[in-house]
């Protein structure tokens, strides 16, 4: 094995708008250090790339072509749902992992995802010990849930909250016009399966008491129906309409979804359904009020165009950590956002053990929800304020943003059996 080993990145679960980002930090951190890292893959849809050797060459790419992952969503390299056993449950994905990284000198491991990818960058990680196998396993962190452990906030969240308070800013204005005689309630369906921190952010929208969203509905309170509906009658008798966001994950005293469709994917996670149709149909059987609603859904997490600055340069420097912390001789750990201050916003890199990250949830404080449970404090305002801070628009040609795709050149196999996911 030759002193100047390889590395591997990839992307993992639901993608962000500033994902890429990261992805950045890590390829031109990793080419300012060529005497320590040979060339740089990235795994094509994720650790299934590792597992069937799909292995993408980024010295192909341009520095240009790098340098613009800084302003363009979505996953450039594919990113995928797959949860690695455990040893002892399946150790031949494990030994099909260490053929691969044998195969192509692979020694730095740089995984970018969230709570359950941190398990899978563990687990990589204790190949080193288990089965004799040098390899440094270093997480980015990233999700827009907001919900991992250790770290301020999360990669990807600041720039999906941006989007949400200002749509929700926005439909309030379109709604309060025409409520006199049409729409009176608006519901809008946000992302958090056990966490409200996307539907927290909402709250920014609202400047005074009057202002939209009138109701926030988070998974970390149960959700009571008369109260809920009081609340709604309450909201309209003063404003003259009613604008509700409301999380995902949203449960019954029993502990169920509100709108749970009985499937699970690949994580094994219950699939949700739809809460914004339920929720909305709710007051239309019970208060007889005309509504509409809609589900942010892939929009909130893709919205490029209207990206927290601070999340991109958030995104960017965690790539970088990563490498940093590779090339310093860390192995199973992850960089994680610091905050040093509120006013004025100071922050700075840290480090955490991925054995205390992995499949924890960061739920948002009770201290952060109102007394009511249908709104954020002002301790949340603190809190979320400066990560929605600053614009970083793409570049634009004929009204259209210009995002970057990249060759993604396949690396030429090297083992002759194929492996199956």
């Amino acid at each position: 094995m030759t002193s100047k080993r390889n590395a591997f990145y990839a992307q993992s679960g639901g993608v962000t708008a500033v994902i890429n980002a990261s992805a950045c930090g890590v390829i031109e951190t990793a080419r300012r250090h060529k005497e320590r890292i040979g060339k740089l893959y990235a795994g094509r849809n994720g650790i299934i790339g590792a597992l069937t050797e799909d292995l993408i060459d980024t010295s192909r790419e341009s520095p240009r072509a790098i340098a613009a992952l800084k302003h363009t969503p979505g996953g450039a390299f594919g990113s995928c749902r797959y949860k690695l056993k455990g040893l002892e449950e399946n150790r031949l994905q494990y030994e099909r992992l260490l053929a691969v990284f044998r195969a192509h000198n692979i020694g730095y491991f740089f995984y970018n995802g969230g709570g359950d990818s941190a398990d899978t960058c563990l687990k990589v990680s204790q190949l080193g010990e288990t089965l004799g196998y040098p390899i440094q396993a270093i997480h980015v962190p990233k999700t827009v849930d907001n919900d991992l452990a250790l770290t301020d906030c999360c990669p990807g969240f600041g720039s999906v909250a941006k989007y949400v308070a200002v749509s929700i800013k926005e439909a309030a204005l379109d709604v309060v016009s025409m409520a006199k005689t049409s729409t009176k309630v608006f519901v809008m369906e946000v992302m958090g399966r056990h966490a409200g921190w996307i539907a927290a952010a909402a709250g920014l929208a609202q400047a005074q008491e009057s202002d939209a969203p009138h109701i926030i509905l988070f998974p970390e309170i149960v959700f009571h129906q008369p109260a809920f509906l009081n609340k709604v009658k309450a909201s309209i008798d003063r404003c003259g309409y009613c604008v509700i966001v409301v999380s995902e994950g949203v449960r019954r005293a029993d502990g169920q979804f509100l709108a749970e469709a009985g499937t699970r994917d690949a994580f094994g996670h219950a699939q949700l359904g739809g809460v914004a149709p339920f929720i909305a149909n709710l007051v239309k059987a019970n208060l007889n009020y005309k509504y509409h609603w809609t589900v942010a859904d892939y929009l909130q997490r893709s919205a490029r165009h209207i990206a927290s600055k601070l999340d991109v340069v958030q995104s960017y420097a965690v790539g970088k950590a990563a490498v940093e912390l590779a090339l310093k001789g860390h192995n199973a750990v992850m960089p994680t956002i610091v905050r040093k201050s509120d006013q004025p916003y100071k922050w700075g890199i840290g480090v955490a053990r991925l054995a205390d990250v992995a499949n924890q949830e960061k739920s948002l404080p009770r201290d952060f929800i109102s007394a009511d449970g249908f709104g954020i404090t002002a301790k949340a305002r603190r809190y979320l304020a400066p990560l929605i801070q600053g614009e970083d628009y793409p570049p634009y040609k004929n009204g259209m943003p210009q995002y970057v795709v990249l060759k993604n050149a396949a690396v030429p196999k090297k083992l002759t059996i194929d492996f199956k996911v």
